[in-house]
């Protein structure tokens, strides 16, 4: 997955964040870490599942909304599994609803 280190994506106070497909970052967090890019690429797969990018984020805001930023169900599923990196091989099609 591309990387792009920037100043201004993500917030403050966040190390990175996929924007349709790619993962921008911020120049303090380079390198990013194997969990961190695992973290993201998670979010990739839930986002293909969803749809597409448009769906996947109309979706992440509605949740985000509902359960606050930590307890979202995509991101629950994201920090659960972002350091065991083969997660994503053997991750079941929208995995994200077991932490609904």
């Amino acid at each position: 997955m591309r990387v792009i280190y920037n100043n201004i994506i993500p917030f403050r106070g966040f190390s990175a964040m996929m924007l349709c497909g790619v993962i921008f970052a911020r120049k303090s967090a380079k390198p990013l870490s194997k969990p961190t890019i695992n973290h993201e690429e998670i979010h990739a797969a839930q986002a293909r599942e969803c749809g597409g990018y448009i769906l996947f984020y109309l979706r992440y805001i509605a949740q985000w909304l509902r359960y606050g930023y930590r307890n979202c169900p995509f991101e629950r599923e994201a920090y659960d599994n972002q350091y065991n990196l083969d997660y994503l091989t053997s991750r079941r099609a929208f995995a994200w609803k077991n932490y609904v």
